[in-house]
């Protein structure tokens, strides 16, 4: 599913990652670890279309996006690639439905088939008496679920999450745990976790750890 081939990528003189290669197979869990400013979030945001390596190629689904003009790969990461962040990244001003069914809208999608993927996903993560309710009428686990609604909105090949627990309190965290492992049972898809948190890590069929931008 995921081919990540010899990555390089520096800022400044600063070499964050030194020629990072892997593999992630189709419906996997993988975590990746490390201590902060090893390079997990970089590597993140390249498989993710959001940075270029300096050198290296990266697959998704036997597709070298890293070909691709900025049209093409902003489709690309809009339809195969979903993303859940530590902080959410809701949109304040948007209800909870109408933030799950921005991607499609942005893919200018049919908006009464939006409305319907949307609430059915919502109602499939129990939030189906929140579907009115702005970001700040949410609890932290109501928004996380609210962002991994809009990251599965598109049926993506691959969910990405950054640090997803890192805002949450133990009892969300645990409702986090269980959220991921149900979107891969019942979607299918491939997930690939940033994380500092270790509980987090154990749910993940391989944990990969970084150390000084290369791989232990």
């Amino acid at each position: 599913m995921i081919e990540v081939k010899d990555i390089h990528k520096s800022f400044g003189n600063l070499h964050v990652l030194q020629g990072v290669s892997l593999t992630i197979n189709s419906g996997e869990i993988v975590s990746i670890i490390g201590k902060s400013g090893a390079g997990k979030t970089t590597l993140l945001q390249i498989i993710g279309t959001l940075d270029r390596p300096d050198s290296g190629s990266v697959t998704i689904g036997g597709t070298d996006f890293l070909r691709l003009g900025e049209k093409d790969l902003a489709a690309f990461r809009n339809t195969h690639i979903g993303f859940i962040f530590q902080f959410h990244q809701l949109l304040p001003e948007f209800t909870a439905l109408e933030n799950v069914m921005l991607p499609a809208l942005i893919h200018r999608d049919n908006s009464r088939d939006a409305r319907m993927r949307a609430e059915q996903l919502l109602t499939d993560l129990g939030l189906a008496g929140r579907l009115s309710h702005k970001p700040n009428e949410l609890s932290g686990g109501e928004r996380q679920r609210v962002a991994a609604a809009r990251a599965m909105m598109m049926n993506p090949d691959v969910i990405l999450a950054d640090e997803p627990s890192g805002s949450l309190d133990e009892t969300n965290k645990r409702e986090l745990h269980a959220l991921l492992q149900h979107m891969r049972t019942k979607f299918g898809q491939t997930i690939v976790i940033v994380t500092h948190d270790k509980e987090l890590a154990a749910i993940s069929d391989r944990i990969i750890e970084l150390k000084d931008g290369v791989m232990k």
